[in-house]
């Protein structure tokens, strides 16, 4: 894969995360601001239970974000498409569906297992 693709894909992919957290922080900011008072301990359990929810979708796009950012970087430095971990090249297949993955499948597979994100 060329460095223009991936850079499209990448563009791509922090559209889609930037609106998804735009849309987040909204509804976030709604139900603060419609102080929503609990008439029972299920309503303050569910409205608990939607703010965590939230605040959780928030913290994995930031993170997706930091993925974006770390791919366009080995894009300038020359490494992408090569895995983090071996420097062995990443499937253009992989790069396709995950334009941030860092590692070939079989070594994010051996990460996780690890117990990394």
């Amino acid at each position: 894969m060329d460095d223009e693709e991936a850079r499209q894909l990448l563009a791509a992919e922090r559209e889609r995360i930037e609106q998804e957290l735009e849309q987040l922080h909204a509804a976030v900011t709604r139900a603060a601001e419609r102080g929503a008072e609990p008439q029972d301990s299920a309503d303050h359990a569910r409205i608990n239970y939607g703010q965590a929810q939230d605040l959780a979708r928030i913290e994995l796009h930031e993170r997706e974000l930091e993925a974006v950012e770390r791919a366009e970087k080995r894009i300038e430095d020359g490494t992408y498409g090569l895995s983090v971990e071996s420097g062995v090249p990443i499937s253009e297949g992989r790069l396709r569906r995950l334009p941030t993955a860092e590692r070939t499948t079989e070594e994010q597979t051996a990460f996780e297992r690890r117990g990394g994100a």
